[in-house]
């Protein structure tokens, strides 16, 4: 907030306000001169200037330094209200005083622009390593798809009359399939790209739960065809106010990333209550889980379990948490004892049963 502040200044108004922070803490000081001291009130002008410096320009803290100075020589340095000073000792002292200042304000703003640059530095390297990350998994998520395509594309147009009806529907399942991934791989790009710009705002409308859960499931059959989805929604489950596209991607990413990563014929289950006033959703399944030391890891961007063995980016389930963050919503993951993972979502929302929406 300080640094927003400060960045709304110019440098008149700057000095001006490093001014006027130097004069009321010398007039709360002066009050207090009989209790404190007037060297007390030196060492609050001290930390008053090194305050500064922490979100002042140099110019300012400059200024700061030499106002204080002049202060505490006029209205504190007996004898008070004239620049004279009677020992030896207070002019030692306030030479002393003007040195440590200037260096203590001058030092402070160098430490802080040291600070600056090197958070600019690594804000710099964890940007590049961000995006050679992703460079590096899209290399090879992008290119299959893509060679798949052109491959099957190229037989069917030059060698149509020499294939089978039966080679040529599998050559069409093969340019399906790598459009679906190459899509979802498209789409978790600009999926992410939306979250790291911070322009997600969710679009609620009432939702019927159950139609969406459906829709999803129709369009992962290719994938779900080997495992068992079981569905547990009560037909008394209210309408939701919720974005139903960002909804729907949850549950996508959820159900892809279970089909990938449980073995053959593992049960996937979804359900879906209202519980004080909130959505739930959970999704679970009895597949290996996670490894117990990386489960904290599960949401960061380009996680996956094995990499070497296993398809995708690593960017599913980072978006399934900022959507649902952009919900409001938390999410939360744990291993079942018995074997599989569970993801629970809850998201306050506005609920709305049917009948109430029809009197509407």
């Amino acid at each position: 907030m300080l640094s927003a502040f400060q960045n709304r200044l110019n440098h008149t108004q700057r000095l001006f306000y490093s001014m006027i922070v130097v004069c009321l803490v010398s007039t709360l000081s002066f009050g207090l001169t009989p209790y404190l001291g007037y060297k007390v009130v030196a060492y609050l002008l001290l930390v008053t200037v090194s305050l500064l410096a922490m979100v002042m320009d140099i110019w300012s803290v400059l200024a700061a330094a030499i106002l204080s100075a002049l202060v505490w020589d006029f209205f504190f340095i007996p004898p008070v209200y004239n620049f004279h000073i009677s020992s030896t000792e207070d002019s030692l002292m306030l030479l002393m005083y003007f040195i440590v200042a200037l260096l203590n304000g001058v030092l402070t703003f160098q430490i802080r622009k040291g600070q600056k640059e090197i958070l600019h530095h690594e804000k710099k390297q964890n940007t590049l390593k961000f995006y050679n990350t992703l460079l590096n998994s899209l290399s090879h998520e992008l290119r299959t798809p893509i060679a798949t395509i052109i491959g099957a594309s190229d037989n069917l147009i030059s060698n149509r009359k020499n294939i089978s009806e039966d080679n040529q529907k599998q050559l069409l399942d093969e340019i399906s399939i790598a459009s679906l991934r190459l899509n979802q791989q498209v789409e978790n790009l600009l999926n992410m790209s939306r979250l790291e710009s911070g322009i997600i705002q969710p679009k609620l409308d009432w939702c019927d739960v159950k139609e969406m859960v459906y829709a999803v499931i129709s369009r992962l059959d290719e994938q779900l065809q080997n495992h068992k989805v079981e569905v547990n929604i009560k037909d008394e489950v209210p309408l939701f106010k919720l974005d139903v596209g960002l909804m729907e991607q949850v549950l996508y990413n959820l159900l892809y990333n279970a089909s990938v990563y449980t073995p053959k014929n593992s049960v996937i289950k979804i359900s879906i209550t209202c519980e004080r006033d909130n959505f739930l959703m959970i999704v679970e399944d009895n597949g290996n889980g996670f490894p117990a030391d990386e489960i904290n890891k599960v949401f960061d961007k380009f996680y996956r379990i094995n990499p070497m063995q296993t398809k995708g980016t690593g960017l599913g389930l980072s978006i399934v948490k900022g959507f649902v963050e952009a919900h409001g919503g938390k999410i939360g993951l744990k291993n079942i004892p018995s074997g599989g993972a569970i993801f629970t979502i809850e998201i306050p929302t506005e609920i709305s049963y049917l009948n109430n929406i029809k009197n509407e």
